[in-house]
């Protein structure tokens, strides 16, 4: 039998608590409604007081509960650890998994494809030794220490993704995560609201590097224009720098990229050698996504051959760029609509890489109402941009991609920017908010059309993207059945 992911025991050793009767646990939790046998959940406080769901968790099989007080319901000798502070216990609890854990760590940040190179990691890692990664995006002050206090001991690899929406925030997840490799994908415009340039976004994103083991790699993007700032920033830490990009003396240099049915072809040059190799989602985006993963592994002690032959059956996660083909009828006679999904998340330099995804994608013609297969964008909030969010809106009109799009709908009040500068004939609706989108969706789109959903989540663009599953069945796009 495996050894519990956690004892009470060490739980009180690590956080500084007292634990009121002993239990194993085998996995950590935060929601109550999430708990599974054998877990511990930690009773955070936030918008709710996680306290008074520690009876709940019990109940569904909870093996013990992370608590500051007594919760109500539970009895004076339930498996609880009683610590001073939840949350502090539990940023404790992350570091004594990471103190005991003999796996090799890469952290990720960047304005656009962090969670796409976590999962590219996580794909790529996997058949080369047992791998932990985040779940979703838990990337801030509770998601970090969660990914680390769930990390098994017999973890090999481990990949952590580290957001922000502040100066300040990466750096102390930087020194709990304690990376062998920190990459940054891209710094653009991206929480204006809280920073007074792109170059304070940069220098906040070199905070990463402060948790650095001794010996580490910062992986950095040759072609984004802060790049000497933030190897300035790693060289300080006494990082080895690995570049990848399009540019001369890249580690890791694209030579080329085609999109075509299932993904993307791959010519690059890894280490001054070429290869050759396929990532399953199209983009140039993604294939420099993959070369920063690729980067990573290597300093890893990972194969790079054999990571880059998991990247053709990668898949991007829902929400981040994610296909699907809807059937508009139980037999697919009628045709269908194809989606891409990238309605999680979106700002200027995302919305320019999807633009141009979708402006490659193939629609098809004569099966629909409308002769002919359009591309049709619909596009939500970008949100946090500070004073220039106006302008950054309206400047999406003016995206090279834009010539290859037939019809753009606009969501949210800040996206009204970008549909009144749209020529009229690519002028599509605008609603106040997804959900009247939404309803419109049957009216909108027809067979053979190609339809790409992005914004902000608190757009919730996610709507849109349910209303068009809602047309007819979907099932996620094969090779052989994209229009892409």
């Amino acid at each position: 039998m495996t050894a519990p992911l956690w004892t009470s025991q060490e739980v009180a050793a690590a956080t500084g608590g007292r634990a009121l009767a002993p239990f194993a646990a085998r996995g950590v939790c935060i929601d109550s409604r999430a708990a599974a046998p054998g877990d511990l959940f930690v009773a955070l406080s936030d918008r709710r007081d996680g306290h008074d769901f520690v009876a709940a968790a019990l109940a569904a099989g909870a093996a013990g509960a992370l608590v500051s007080r007594m919760p109500p319901g539970v009895a004076a000798d339930a498996p609880l650890v009683l610590v001073e502070d939840t949350m502090r216990a539990l940023t404790a609890l992350g570091a004594a998994a990471r103190a005991r854990s003999q796996a090799r760590v890469a952290a990720v940040t960047g304005s656009a494809g962090k969670t796409s190179v976590k999962e590219m990691l996580r794909a790529m890692l996997a058949p080369q030794g047992p791998t932990h990664a985040a779940e979703k995006s838990f990337n801030n002050h509770w998601g970090v220490p969660l990914t680390l206090a769930r990390m098994p001991r017999e973890t090999r690899f481990a990949v952590i993704e580290i957001g922000m929406n502040h100066p300040g925030e990466i750096g102390p997840l930087s020194r709990l995560a304690r990376p062998h490799a920190a990459i940054v994908t891209t710094v653009a415009k991206a929480h204006l609201a809280a920073f007074d340039s792109e170059a304070g976004i940069a220098r906040a994103k070199a905070e990463i590097f402060e948790g650095l083991e001794p010996g580490g790699a910062a992986i950095l993007n040759r072609d984004n224009p802060h790049f000497a700032l933030l190897a300035r920033r790693a060289r300080r830490r006494g990082a080895r720098i690995l570049r990848f990009g399009a540019a001369q003396r890249c580690h890791a240099r694209l030579i080329g990229a085609e999109d075509g049915p299932g993904g993307c072809a791959v010519q690059a040059r890894l280490m001054g050698r070429p290869a050759l190799f396929r990532v399953g989602a199209p983009g140039r985006h993604m294939a420099m996504n993959a070369l920063a993963a690729l980067l990573a592994a290597q300093a890893l002690g990972a194969d790079p051959g054999r990571a880059a032959l998991e990247l053709a059956a990668w898949t991007p996660p829902e929400g981040r760029g994610m296909r699907w083909r809807v059937a508009l009828d139980e037999t697919g006679l009628d045709g269908a609509i194809h989606l891409i999904d990238e309605s999680y998340n979106a700002n200027p330099a995302s919305m320019s890489a999807s633009l141009a995804v979708l402006a490659a994608a193939r629609p098809e013609d004569g099966i629909g109402r409308v002769p002919r297969g359009r591309r049709i964008a619909v596009l939500g909030d970008m949100l946090e941009l500070g004073e220039e969010e106006r302008a950054l809106h309206a400047a999406i009109a003016d995206d090279p991609a834009m010539q290859a799009i037939d019809r753009v709908h606009c969501v949210g009040p800040r996206m009204k920017a970008l549909h009144e500068a749209l020529p009229r004939a690519r002028r599509g609706e605008w609603t106040e908010d997804s959900a009247a989108m939404a309803a419109m969706m049957r009216r909108l789109l027809d067979a053979g059309d190609v339809v790409m959903v992005k914004g902000s989540l608190g757009a919730r663009m996610a709507r849109v993207v349910e209303a068009v599953m809602k047309l007819g069945r979907p099932e996620p796009a094969r090779a052989d059945q994209e229009a892409l």
